[in-house]
């Protein structure tokens, strides 16, 4: 099944352009990564891509806004968007505007649904050079006072109470791919001196 294309071409005109506002880790590349990957979940469930595709697509709008309430901004925006309604049922939209809210890696409690369950997991997926990537960028935007020295450390301590042993993030999906990459990375933060320097080679940090 293909995504339809006024939709597709609704959210590449009017959607996609509003990422330019995030910063680096949660730009348009994230959110096509997520799209992506959620597109890649959904082939093993009975869900409709199209409302997949919109999910992904809509998931970290807000977060230029207000970082700490996004999934809940998110969502709003897509509510409050009467063109993007037209594409799908009362039901469906819920569904969606649910999906949304519930994509946080901190959230607490199960998301709703499956769509919910699908893009969460495609949004925690784990690409261990990305994530570094990704983590350097954001401490960069918002840590503009830091050193190297501790731009890696503020890297590495969210890396930990996320991905580490005791972190935060959990998966909702049986997901192979998923799994073994957090086996890896668990590895990796606990040689931290191992992490210190691949962080240095992914982001290019010379000693």
């Amino acid at each position: 099944m293909n995504i339809n294309k006024e939709l597709k071409n609704y959210i590449k005109k009017y959607i996609f352009p509003k990422y330019t506002n995030n910063d680096k880790a949660h730009d348009i590349s994230h959110v096509h990564h997520v799209i992506n990957r959620s597109l890649e979940l959904s082939k093993n469930y009975d869900v409709d891509i199209n409302m997949i595709y919109t999910i992904a697509s809509f998931h970290d709008l807000g977060h230029s806004i207000d970082k700490e309430n996004h999934e809940n901004i998110s969502a709003d925006i897509f509510h409050n968007d009467s063109m993007i309604q037209t594409f799908f049922s009362v039901e469906q939209s819920s569904i969606i505007e649910d999906a949304i809210r519930d994509h946080r890696a901190s959230l607490h409690g199960t998301p709703r649904s499956i769509y919910g369950k699908i893009v969460s997991d495609a949004d925690r997926s784990i690409d261990v050079n990305l994530s570094m990537r990704r983590g350097y960028f954001y401490s960069l935007e918002h840590h503009n006072d830091f050193n190297d020295e501790q731009h890696i450390e503020d890297c590495y301590h969210h890396a930990s109470s996320k991905f580490g042993e005791n972190g935060y993030i959990r998966f909702w999906l049986n997901d192979e791919k998923n799994v073994k990459t957090l086996e890896i990375y668990r590895k990796l933060l606990k040689n931290k001196n191992e992490y210190i320097k691949r962080f240095k080679i992914v982001n290019n940090i010379k000693e």
